[in-house]
């Protein structure tokens, strides 16, 4: 019984004389043995203590030759350590200092990737999605035909999906809501963002929707006007979709607010 109290002075001991070992060489101002012991850390993926012991030299390799690998592994510790917006930053500052070095191309890409991996669900604010898109094309435009601009391309897809079903949503919810006039904007910014959608006739036919509801529940001096939008909205609908699932509910729509318009000339 005995043994167990001595183990854990033991344990201990070890522990602070480790830390205390960490701390020491942090404080060395030694900056080659503080290096080399950065780099170990890192090799060995203890990035927390990498970082800690970057940070103390970093200025101090400034313009060396260490630089270059210094800053590189700087900036994938913090990127294995999930801090993604300094990742970003680091990589992109890297590619910028060292524009010849043959992990430049590695970096931009590394950048873009990082603000990838912070994009959120589509429910959440895409700020970081549009700056991983963004940085994704521009990596695109600056190395067509690597293997990593196609992984690239693939990224903007799947980011460009989230992003529409963001912006579909949005305007799904104003409808149900009912706040059509909202509703519209929001669908027409779908359809100009993502011409390409498989949700156009969909959307196309909720702008027809919206746009009849908000003229009829208009006041009496801008209903005239607001229907006659919607005819132009129903006139666009038919001639984009003349097979539409939708067009026996569009023509409807066209029915009721000819009907609303004669009322308006009696």
């Amino acid at each position: 019984m005995k043994i167990y109290p001595i183990l854990v002075i033991l344990l201990v001991s070890v522990l602070v004389g480790c830390r205390s070992e960490f701390e020491s060489l942090r404080s060395s101002n030694q900056p080659d043995k503080i290096y080399n012991a950065a780099n170990k850390y890192f090799k060995n993926k203890e990035y927390d203590k990498a970082i800690a012991l970057y940070d103390v030299i970093i200025q101090h390799y400034r313009g060396k030759q260490e630089a270059e690998d210094l800053f590189f592994n700087y900036a994938y510790a913090h990127y294995y350590q999930t801090d993604y917006i300094l990742a970003a930053t680091y990589f992109k500052n890297y590619a910028g200092t060292f524009s010849n070095s043959p992990n430049k191309q590695e970096a931009e890409y590394m950048a873009a990737y990082s603000n990838y991996k912070m994009s959120p669900n589509y429910k959440l604010d895409q700020t970081y999605t549009v700056k991983a898109v963004e940085g994704m094309e521009q990596f695109i435009n600056l190395y067509p035909g690597t293997e990593r601009a196609e992984m690239a391309n693939r990224l903007i897809d799947e980011m460009r999906q989230k992003l529409e079903k963001k912006s579909f949503e949005q305007g799904t919810l104003y409808y149900k809501i009912g706040q059509y006039q909202a509703a519209m904007t929001s669908f027409q910014n779908t359809l100009k963002d993502f011409p390409e959608s498989d949700k156009v006739e969909e959307i196309r036919y909720l702008i027809l929707k919206s746009s009849y509801i908000l003229a009829d529940n208009s006041i009496y001096e801008k209903k005239e006007e607001r229907f006659n939008e919607t005819l132009g909205y129903f006139e666009t609908f038919v001639k984009r979709h003349p097979n539409s699932k939708l067009l026996k509910d569009a023509k409807s729509i066209e029915k009721q607010t000819l009907a609303e318009l004669k009322k308006l000339k009696i």
